[in-house]
């Protein structure tokens, strides 16, 4: 679906040239019955695919190459659901906003619940990574609305280069047996407890995204308390 149309799009990632490039060449070589509600369906598809890959890793860690086609997936539908309406000149702004939005949460939801699955994360680091995620999701949803801003990125980085990461580190761990049994026991006062190898890049990744979330929030809110002051009365 598309995103909201009033709304500045930020796109400062490393591949979001040639990505975009890439997706409007697909998009005008698909034929007219693919719609975007029919992609937004199929990113929904390539998260429950990402899913079920990493569950299934309790019985063979071969099954990551399920996730990783599953990430290609999720990128197809999700990526190309609003570039193919924008391209057709058939962008629907509220009806796109409000599925786009919504099914964003429901997949990340299979996906970070399916990391948690794995044999390599803890269940409590997939939703924990789910709930900053989830956090930043509404905050650019704030943003689209107040500030007429939707940040699809942060730098360099954004969705697309985070499945490429993903698939990358399905690779190496599917190669690496080494850092698939790897465990490492950790006592924090009176917890004490063990991570899997995926934890620790959970670890990782939840800072990065805490740092990245607490600070926008922080430069925002000076924004907003900048152009809103408090009037005495």
């Amino acid at each position: 679906m598309n995103k909201n149309e009033n709304s500045v799009r930020i796109q400062t990632s490393i591949l979001n040239p040639y990505e975009k490039k890439a997706l409007i060449w697909i998009a005008n070589r698909l034929p007219l019955w693919v719609t975007s509600d029919m992609l937004t369906w199929f990113s929904l598809l390539g998260a429950v695919v990402i899913a079920a890959g990493y569950l299934l890793t309790i019985y063979s860690p071969a099954w990551l190459w399920l996730s990783s086609l599953g990430f290609f997936l999720h990128w197809l539908g999700d990526s190309l659901d609003g570039t193919i309406a924008r391209v057709r000149n058939q962008s629907r702004p509220l009806y796109g906003f409000y599925i786009d939005h919504n099914m964003d949460c429901i997949t990340e939801f299979f996906i970070f619940g399916g990391m948690g699955l794995s044999a390599y994360m803890h269940f409590w680091m997939g939703l924990l990574l789910f709930v900053v995620y989830l956090g930043m999701e509404v905050y650019v949803m704030i943003c689209a609305h107040l500030k007429n801003e939707f940040k699809l990125t942060y730098g360099i980085f954004g969705p697309t280069e985070l499945r490429v990461l993903m698939i990358l580190l399905n690779t190496v761990w599917f190669f690496a047996e080494s850092l698939r049994e790897f465990r490492l026991n950790v006592a924090v006062g009176p917890l004490s407890g063990e991570l899997l190898s995926l934890d620790l890049v959970g670890v990782v990744v939840f800072l990065i995204l805490c740092y990245l979330y607490f600070s926008s929030l922080i430069q925002d809110g000076k924004y907003f308390a900048k152009i809103d002051p408090l009037h005495k009365q």
